[in-house]
């Protein structure tokens, strides 16, 4: 699917409910995610997306990163509890395995886990590059994730922010410090224990 990513503001439903009512009424299978007070709906990867993160995942456990994976929800929430963000990234490696209290958290949401278990997150573009490089990005930065990936398949640049920053009570405000950026199909460096990673699958997409 190549449409643009369906975007719908949320209003006082609970989110993950309001993404289960989206999952319900789609006649084609979707992955609804939830980042600031909108229902994004992401346009399906095509094959060059999805071999590409495939590598990339390959790579972190083959540096021996066995928390790497790809495929779960997780979930951030503001000071107060409520539901900050719901998003599925593309790729990740988690700071620990899930606990039962990761489980109990699993239960409770509805199928999103919480995302204080993820040490670096990682993101790689189709239509919806805007997503990845603005609220996505302040998301994960309002969350604290150290290391956020990303491949802009748009620019043809690979990212390693890191450096998380929330200057204030807003998360639309967070933002990375530090940005390190190399052409795709150059190595991208990530901060250790982390490899270096082959960006070349993305080079000729």
């Amino acid at each position: 699917m190549s449409a643009e990513p369906i975007m719908e503001p949320v209003m006082t439903q609970d989110p993950i409910d309001l993404l289960i009512a989206f999952e319900e009424a789609s006649v084609a299978p979707i992955r609804p995610e939830y980042v600031e007070g909108t229902v994004i709906v992401p346009p399906q990867p095509d094959y060059h997306h999805s071999k590409g993160s495939v590598r990339l995942v390959v790579q972190l456990h083959t540096a021996g990163l066995d928390l790497a994976g790809m495929g779960m929800g997780f979930r951030a929430a503001h000071s107060d509890g409520s539901t900050m963000a719901l998003v599925i990234p593309d790729f990740y490696v988690l700071h620990r395995e899930p606990t039962e209290l990761d489980g109990s958290y699993l239960k409770a949401h509805k199928g999103w886990y919480p995302i204080d278990m993820v040490a670096l997150v990682g993101e790689v573009t189709s239509t919806n590059h805007t997503v990845d490089t603005g609220p996505k990005l302040a998301a994960y930065a309002a969350a604290g994730i150290p290391i956020y990936v990303l491949i802009n398949r748009e620019t043809k640049t690979a990212h390693c922010h890191t450096d998380p920053v929330l200057p204030g009570d807003d998360p639309t405000e967070a933002y990375y410090k530090t940005d390190t950026k190399v052409t795709l199909g150059d190595p991208l460096p990530l901060p250790a224990p982390y490899p270096t990673l082959d960006t070349a699958p993305f080079a000729t997409d």
